[in-house]
């Protein structure tokens, strides 16, 4: 049995999200304590009880502690199956965390997985539907896996609602991942949403991401088309309008940042009392942010790769814009599971680079 201390760190969910998924996947068991001791309200909430039942159905785990506030859990799983899964958080709970707890323990499993969530697509502390979909897949299928992701309703905080489906095909083998330098920006594309809201507060959104974006110049550029002065032009980030269904209300920005060697997403979220503009200009100045260091993946997906790397052969090195304490924390827990090695060059909340092998 592995004891985990909860409040190791952060002292978040990301711990048991991660210890979840590894014993799954290495049939090992574990007992967690001062569960989320970190957080203002400490314990499991809908959320994370989400992520424990739905990994307890899929490899008929034996559990213990597993309810609303309890800070100690024992999870003992047995044989992962894929089939067809269908979970409801009941809140506006995030479809996103619970998704990324479930795939590890699948990608050796037999056969498709198709999983449906509902609860949050795009909620604060969490990564976005948009997020997901069109950056953590596209780095998946860098690694040897492939998924597919489409959403059919919205869920913003506080109502939710949102309904997700997963398609999660088995890996033979996981590929390593390097990946030092960014290159140049060769394009920036994303979305302005609303739901049950006007559709000019999805433009007043966009507009001010594209303003504040061009006034660093830094966009990247194209040859002026025949006739014109010659040289080269910049063009904008290209955002689509969205006007979603959800059962509440909310808007939300999303921005895809392609470069020669990686892909980066930023998602602003929009708020009662919050105006359009600085929804729009979060996501921009996240851009900006990550754009300056040079590095090539966003703090999220450097949080997010790891367990994957950890189970390759093979080293894997990467260049962080930002060194998370959720990037330590996470690298923590998978060491707790199985070994392996890494080394993180930087300080928390800098640029950095880490390195990752599960060679003795």
């Amino acid at each position: 049995m592995i004891d985990i201390d909860g409040s190791y760190r952060e002292g978040g969910g990301q711990i048991l999200r991660t210890a979840l998924s590894l014993s799954c996947l290495f049939r090992k068991p574990f007992r967690i304590f001062n569960l989320r001791k970190g957080r203002k309200k400490p314990g499991l909430m809908p959320q994370h009880l989400t992520c424990v039942r739905a990994a307890q159905l899929f490899s008929g785990a034996e559990v213990k502690g597993d309810s609303i506030g309890s800070t100690e859990l024992i999870f003992s799983p047995g044989e992962v199956k894929g089939g067809n899964y269908v979970f409801d958080i009941g809140t506006a709970g995030s479809t996103s965390l619970v998704l990324q707890t479930l795939i590890p323990a699948l990608i050796f499993s037999e056969g498709k997985t198709t999983i449906t969530l509902k609860g949050g697509t795009h909620v604060p502390f969490s990564p976005s539907y948009h997020y997901l979909a069109e950056v953590f897949v596209a780095f998946m299928k860098v690694l040897g896996m492939g998924m597919h992701l489409s959403i059919e309703s919205y869920g913003f905080y506080p109502t939710g609602g949102g309904r997700v489906r997963a398609e999660i095909f088995p890996a033979k083998m996981l590929k390593p991942f390097k990946a030092v330098e960014r290159g140049e920006i060769l394009k920036l594309t994303g979305y302005s949403g609303v739901g049950n809201l006007p559709l000019s507060i999805a433009e007043r959104q966009k507009n001010a991401l594209t303003e504040k974006i061009d006034s660093q110049k830094i966009l990247p550029v194209q040859p002026l088309p025949k006739g014109g002065q010659g040289g080269f032009e910049s063009y904008p980030p290209d955002i689509e309008l969205l006007n979603i269904p959800t059962p509440g209300q909310g808007t939300f920005v999303f921005l895809k940042s392609k470069s020669e060697h990686s892909i980066a997403g930023f998602t602003s979220l929009g708020a009662r009392g919050k105006k359009a503009e600085a929804v729009g200009e979060e996501a921009a100045q996240e851009f900006l942010d990550y754009y300056s260091t040079g590095a090539a993946l966003d703090p999220h997906m450097s949080d997010q790769i790891v367990l994957y790397l950890s189970i390759c052969k093979e080293e894997s090195v990467f260049t962080s814009s930002r060194i998370t304490e959720h990037l330590m924390t996470n690298l923590w827990v998978i060491q707790q599971f199985h070994e392996y090695r890494y080394a993180v060059e930087g300080e928390v909340g800098r640029p950095g680079i880490v390195r990752i092998t599960n060679k003795p």
